[in-house]
C-alpha cells in the first residue's frame, strides 16, 4: 500500500492543473498515486494531465456532485491516507504533503487541512477570507467541523466506513468532518501545509458559489437561518473591514470596486441560499461570516526551506 493517494477534482482546468502536477513531483514524499477525477472537461485538461503518472477517472457532468466525484476517485485509491486538492491550487513548498500528513501520527486525527492563500490575480476580499479562514498558527486538535477540501487529507479507513455525502450541493467536507467528530475523532489544521488557491470568478460565479454553499449549510444544519438583516449587517461590516485594510495597504483605489461587488455577491448569494431556514450557530457564524478584525493581516512567516520554483508560461 502506498503512503498516500492524491485525488484531484477538475473541470476545464487546463490553465492551472499543470502547475499543481509539477508541484506534486517536487514533494519530499514520492510514494504517491495520483487520481484525476474529470467531470467532462472540454479544454486540454486531460491532454495536459496525461503527461504525468496518474490515473484518470471520468464522471458525467450531469452526475457530478462534489461528494460523488470524491467517492469515485477514492474508490480507485490505494493509499492509507487520501489527500484532496482542487485542480486550481498549487503547493509553495516541497514539504506540503509531509506537513499535511504529519498529524496522522496521532490515531485520533481523522482529517487534516492546510493553509490557503491567493495570488496576484486574486480579489482583495478573497484574500481577506482566506486569511480569516486559514490563520498563520496551526491547531492540531480542532473540535469543530470547519475545514476545506481544496487542501485536505483524510484516513481512507474512515472513508470506507463513511463515504462523502453525494446529495449535498457543497460543504461535503464539513459534513464528513461533523461525522468524524461525532465518532470521537479530531481535526488538525496545519498552517505549514500551504497552497496557493487561484479563484478567477465573475460576480455571477461568486454569487453561485456562496448560494450553493449556503444551501448545503442549511441541509447540514436545518435550524440555520440568514435573514435580510444578516445580509445587510455582514455585507457592510465585511466591506468596511476590506476597504479599511486596503487603505492601510495603500491599495484602496485599485481594489475598492472589486471589494464592493465581491462582498455583495457573497452575502446576497448566502441570503438566497439560506432563505426559510432556522438559527445559525454562533461558532460557525463567526468562522464563515464575521471579518476577523480591522488589522492588516501579517505576512506569512519565512521558512527554512526553499520554495518550489515554477516556470512561468509565456
Amino acid at each position: 500500500m502506498v503512503q498516500c493517494s492524491l485525488i484531484i477534482r477538475a473541470f476545464n482546468e487546463a490553465q492551472h492543473i499543470e502547475r499543481l502536477l509539477v508541484g506534486i513531483t517536487q514533494q519530499t514524499i514520492k510514494d504517491i498515486d495520483i487520481i484525476l477525477v474529470d467531470s467532462g472537461s472540454t479544454d486540454d485538461t486531460i491532454a495536459i494531465a496525461s503527461k504525468y503518472p496518474l490515473k484518470i477517472v471520468k464522471i458525467k457532468p450531469e452526475e457530478f456532485t462534489f461528494g460523488r466525484s470524491l467517492n469515485r476517485g477514492i474508490a480507485e485509491a490505494h493509499g492509507e491516507f487520501i489527500v484532496i486538492a482542487s485542480a486550481h491550487v498549487y503547493p509553495i513548498y516541497p514539504d506540503w504533503l509531509e506537513k499535511l500528513l504529519a498529524p496522522f501520527s496521532d490515531s485520533k486525527i481523522a482529517l487534516t487541512y492546510g493553509k490557503q492563500r491567493g495570488n496576484a490575480t486574486s480579489k482583495f476580499s478573497e484574500k481577506q477570507i482566506l486569511s480569516q479562514w486559514f490563520p498563520e498558527t496551526s491547531k492540531i486538535n480542532q473540535n469543530n467541523p470547519f475545514c476545506n477540501n481544496a487542501n485536505a487529507a483524510i484516513r481512507r479507513s474512515l472513508w470506507l466506513n463513511h463515504p462523502y455525502d453525494e446529495n449535498i450541493t457543497a460543504l461535503e467536507d464539513v459534513a464528513w468532518a461533523s461525522w468524524a467528530i461525532k465518532q470521537g475523532y479530531s481535526i488538525a489544521y496545519v498552517a505549514e501545509a500551504v497552497v496557493i488557491h487561484v479563484h478567477q470568478e465573475t460576480p455571477k460565479q461568486v454569487y453561485n458559489r456562496y448560494r450553493r454553499e449556503a444551501m448545503a449549510f442549511k441541509y447540514l444544519f436545518p435550524e440555520a437561518k440568514f435573514t435580510l438583516g444578516d445580509f445587510i449587517f455582514f455585507f457592510w461590516t465585511n466591506t468596511f473591514s476590506d476597504l479599511w485594510s486596503a487603505a492601510k495597504q495603500h491599495q484602496l483605489l485599485k481594489h475598492w470596486h472589486s471589494i464592493l461587488w465581491f462582498r455583495f455577491m457573497q452575502f446576497w448569494g448566502t441570503y438566497q441560499g439560506y432563505r426559510h431556514a432556522g438559527p445559525l450557530t454562533d461558532e460557525l457564524r463567526q468562522a464563515f461570516y464575521y471579518p476577523k478584525n480591522f488589522a492588516v493581516q501579517p505576512d506569512s512567516p519565512r521558512r527554512d526551506i526553499e520554495p518550489i520554483r515554477y516556470i512561468e508560461k509565456t
